[in-house]
Order: C-alpha cells, then structure tokens, then sequence
C-alpha cells in the first residue's frame, strides 16, 4: 500500500553551525509523533540539508531512527550532487532503520530529462532503501516531467513523488498518469494545499507546520479522507491563517524557514538557529511570530 497521510518535513534543531540541538531533537520528535504523524522526513529543505555538513547529517540520521525507534516510518533525503555522497547517506540510513529514501535532481548542473532518468535508473539500482522522488523546481531548477515519473515508477525500487512545484496542474497531470498504479504514493509538498490534493486523490503531504502545531494537519487530512468538506473548510483556514502570517513576517525567500524555527522556539521546542546563509530572526520580527501564534491559539499573551 502507498504510503499516505501527513509526513513532516522535520527541521534540524541547531545550537551552532555544526552541533545539533539533542534536547531539541527529542522534543520535536515526541511532539509530532505525540500528534498523530503517519511518518517523519528528515535531511528535506525544511531540514536545511543542503547547508549541512555531512557529518552532522549522518548523527541526524542515526538519533532520529534511534528515537523514533520503528513507531513511524522515517524518510531520509540524500539528494547531493555528488552521486557517491548520496549512496553513502541512503548506506547510513539503511544501516540506522530508517524505511525508506528521497531524492531530488542533482542541482548546479542543467539535464535534460533523459539525462534525469538515466541518474534516477542508474541511483535506485544502488540504493540499499526504496526510494521516493522530490520534485523541488525553487531548490533544484529542475522540473521532474510527468512523462518522467512515469517512466521512473517502473524502476523496481523507486516507489512514490513529492511534489513542491505547487502547481497543481502538474499534479493534476501526474495522478492522471498513474490512475493503474494505486500503489505509487503521490505526495505534496506545500501544506496549503494538501485538503485539494487529498480530496481528489492523492495520498497526503510534508507540512512544514507539521513541526510545531501537528493536530492540525493531522485533523485537516482526515477529514480531507472522510470528505468531510465542512470540516475541511474550517481547518484550512487555520492553515492559511498560519501559511500567511507565520511564514511572510519577512519578504526575504527564507521567511518560510525563519518562520517555523522562530515558531519553534517560541514555544520551547528547540532553538531557532539556522545554517548558513540565514540567520534567526531578529527582536521585532520574533515579536511579530508570537503575535501571529497567539492569533492561531498556540500561545497565551503570557507565553506558554
């Protein structure tokens, strides 16, 4: 069976540039499985990878399955541009108990998509875990073609997509391609629009909200499931109250990720460091977020 329903994106709890938050880690771990998690993402874009050395993206591999400890499935996302690095991340990820892999195009270099499929063919041949494809045209500048997809699904190993393009044509056109194959998870990547994609097919999401307010997407995934549309209304305005606050208190692109770490410390979960290039927020915008989560009913006017 596919898998389906709401899979976090997790961040990675900093304290410095190369030291992981390990309390921090517990408690995002126990919080969002606590709300109901059908699985966990680490090492994405939310996760800051890319900025992270490879080092400290192997302890994260290694203390997140040590603490999940089989209760949910995890996924590790080993996209590199160098090939080997992201053999030997899946290696790691493989050997720490984590159930499956994620990988994005390879960015810096421009290919064309027989040029995609050939590395797509060539990496699930290697790879110790199943493997889902992430297509991340921001991040990458690639475009996974559906065609594509379609083509990559037939590898044996290679068994579902996340897709962030937030063009929901694109996922439209992918779902129509893959009506014979129930068994090919289609996932998508921003939250606002998880209601839409399970209401008409699809098998659920990575919301980055996920990370410090769970019960919502959660609830607005079940009730996508049951179509249950009053409800679904209700909740996604609670999601859209968050995805234009929370996440647009700067104009920057990074705002996103500013956003949650800055929500997360706020309410005590880890620290809000970031990896290079960013930095956290400063005083005025920090005010700002916990406006906006008192708003959203996660914080009393007093803090916790």
């Amino acid at each position: 069976m596919p898998l389906g329903g709401v899979i976090p994106p997790m961040v990675t709890p900093l304290l410095e540039r190369d030291q992981l938050d390990h309390g921090g880690l517990e408690r995002l771990i126990e919080r969002i499985i606590a709300g109901g998690v059908h699985g966990l993402y680490i090492l994405g874009t939310t996760g800051e990878a890319p900025a992270l050395s490879y080092r400290l993206r192997r302890e994260l591999i290694e203390r997140t399955c040590h603490q999940v400890a089989g209760r949910v499935p995890v996924l590790v996302g080993v996209t590199d541009p160098a090939f080997t690095e992201s053999i030997a991340l899946a290696g790691r990820a493989q050997e720490s108990g984590a159930q499956a892999v994620v990988v994005a195009p390879p960015y810096y270099f421009s290919a064309s998509q027989p040029e995609l499929l050939g590395y797509l063919e060539r990496l699930a041949s290697q790879l110790p875990l199943p493997l889902f494809l992430y297509n991340a045209p921001t991040n990458t500048h690639h475009f996974l073609d559906p065609a594509t997809v379609r083509r990559a699904a037939e590898m044996p190993n290679i068994i579902g997509l996340k897709d962030s393009s937030a063009n929901m044509i694109y996922f439209h056109a992918v779902q129509t391609l893959f009506e014979d194959r129930p068994d090919f998870t289609l996932l998508v990547g921003p939250e606002e629009l998880m209601a839409e994609a399970v209401l008409l097919g699809g098998h659920g999401a990575m919301c980055g909200g996920t990370n410090f307010y769970p019960q919502l997407y959660v609830d607005l995934y079940r009730e996508a499931v049951a179509g249950n549309l009053e409800a679904v209304n209700r909740l996604q305005r609670r999601v859209m109250q968050i995805s234009t606050t929370v996440y647009h208190v700067s104009s920057a692109d990074s705002s996103y990720l500013r956003g949650v770490k800055c929500a997360m410390s706020l309410l005590g979960i880890c620290s809000d460091f970031m990896a290079e290039p960013f930095q956290a927020f400063d005083a005025a915008e920090r005010e700002q977020v916990r406006r906006h989560l008192i708003a959203a009913g996660l914080l009393g006017e007093e803090g916790l």
